[in-house]
């Protein structure tokens, strides 16, 4: 916990840095920082007065608009502060109050025209900065880096990831090293197997990249992603002529549960029998439960189990085989 802390503290720190968000005004204008905030809240789609919103701009009366209320306590601010701060742009003309048609307790707030422009000034302005921020970094450092945001979110905010379909793609220049990493890495921390298994796959992958001709067109690969990140990978290679073969099923810890496993099966049943293959199968350990289930539900059924030393440990070793449409 203490290096965590750490860690928190430290890019919070930098992160303002990049920002520059320590000085008075943010981005060179008027505004300080939670003054710019309140209206990028006041500007969101939805509000009336915003860009995006259907209400119109001098209709007196309206339901729409941000709740002053609502608007504290999004935000977390004190009243007293949040009150100056609408004082100060009521008086410079970016925001008009009203009572709600609907409540009359409730004072309603909305940009004027003037006030939206402001926003649309302010919103030009990040995105300009953070634009620039990213372009320097590839465009998979840039996917690394939204997943990261979502699991800080996620992890800070205390709430759990939303639920996201896994995105399936070919590979890409450094997903075959990533491939042989992560094998090496997930099954010795969770089965305690040795680096002969971390080679076994080495070579699988180096096969796959030397196939060529009418093998080659009848294998396949595929990375799963979550939030941009590489979760999961599978192989599509060939056994025989009739025969295709699945391996190096992969699915990491934090994206187990959201059907990425299933996802890549049946991506490789689906090319396996666009290439023609009658028949394919697996080979497989009967320690790997999560990974068998998907193979049962898939339609492979039990071929062949039978004791087998590998990779440091006493294994039992399994063929699984389904015929394909």
């Amino acid at each position: 916990m203490p290096d965590a802390v750490t860690a928190v503290r430290e890019f919070s720190r930098f992160y303002t840095d990049v920002l520059g968000l320590l000085g008075g005004a943010l981005l060179e204008t008027p505004y300080s920082l939670t003054e710019a905030r309140v209206l990028f809240e006041l500007g969101q789609p939805g509000s009336a007065g915003s860009a995006g919103s259907a209400g119109t701009a001098g209709g007196a009366g309206t339901a729409g608009g941000v709740g002053a209320l609502d608007l504290r306590r999004r935000l977390g601010l004190d009243p007293g502060y949040l009150s100056r701060i609408l004082a100060r742009f009521e008086s410079a003309g970016l925001v008009e109050r009203e009572r709600s048609t609907v409540d009359a307790r409730r004072q309603m707030l909305r940009l004027t025209p003037l006030g939206r422009e402001a926003f649309a000034d302010l919103d030009a302005r990040s995105t300009a900065q953070v634009s620039g921020l990213l372009a320097a970094a590839s465009e998979a450092e840039r996917r690394a880096l939204v997943g990261a945001l979502g699991t800080a979110r996620a992890v800070l905010g205390g709430e759990k990831r939303p639920t996201r379909r896994p995105e399936l793609r070919p590979l890409r220049p450094g997903d075959l090293g990533w491939v042989v990493q992560r094998h090496g890495l997930r099954y010795a921390e969770e089965y305690g197997w040795d680096a002969t298994f971390e080679g076994l796959v080495a070579r699988i992958v180096a096969d796959y990249t030397e196939s060529a001709g009418p093998t080659a067109a009848r294998q396949n690969a595929w990375i799963a992603e979550l939030g941009g990140e590489p979760v999961g990978c599978v192989f599509c290679t060939q056994k025989d002529d009739d025969t295709a073969q699945l391996r190096l099923l992969l699915v990491e810890p934090a994206a187990r549960g959201a059907g990425v496993g299933t996802a890549l099966v049946d991506e490789c049943l689906r090319f396996a029998a666009s290439a023609g293959y009658r028949e394919i199968m697996l080979w497989t350990n009967d320690v790997l439960v999560a990974a068998r289930r998907i193979y049962e539900r898939a339609g492979f059924r039990l071929e062949h189990e039978g004791a087998r030393p590998n990779f440091g440990a006493q294994l039992t070793e399994q063929i699984w085989r389904r015929p394909l449409p």
